[in-house]
């Protein structure tokens, strides 16, 4: 496993991840309440925006692993890419639980959604100066 992409992201003190199907990133700087999925604004990259390599991975259909890292607490979980995916969102990225497709949908059948990940992580996030990455993880990135 090598990692192959990573995006940083600002926390906001509306992050709630009480979603139970999806997580999302965005590059908006703001957050309202209604975004109850969002893990992080200010995202440095959306769909779009992914290393070549990692978006060959995701429409390969590959299995590709998530690691969230703020400070020195960690959460990680898979999801699946398809040949159907288009990766042409300019403002975010969505990872679901279902197989449901559109253009800001990264991975499909993910392990987790926003409500399932680690509260002690989603405490610190909702501090607006809190940055924190996440990271993409691959295997056989020579290929």
């Amino acid at each position: 496993m090598t990692i192959i992409d990573t995006i940083e992201i600002m926390g906001h003190p509306f992050i709630q991840c009480i979603h139970n199907t999806t997580i999302e990133l965005t590059k908006d700087n703001y957050l309202t309440k209604k975004g109850t999925c969002i893990l992080g604004i200010k995202a440095s990259k959306a769909c779009y925006d992914l290393n070549p390599l990692l978006k060959k991975k995701i429409k390969n259909g590959e299995k590709v692993d998530v690691i969230i890292k703020v400070d020195e607490i960690s959460d990680s979980f898979y999801g699946y890419g398809n040949k159907k995916l288009t990766l042409l969102s300019k403002k975010d990225i969505v990872f679901r639980k279902s197989d449901f497709i559109c253009d800001r949908t990264i991975l499909i059948n993910c392990t987790k959604s926003s409500n399932e990940l680690s509260r002690n992580i989603i405490k610190r996030l909702i501090n607006p100066k809190k940055q924190f990455s996440i990271f993409f993880k691959v295997n056989g990135v020579n290929e």
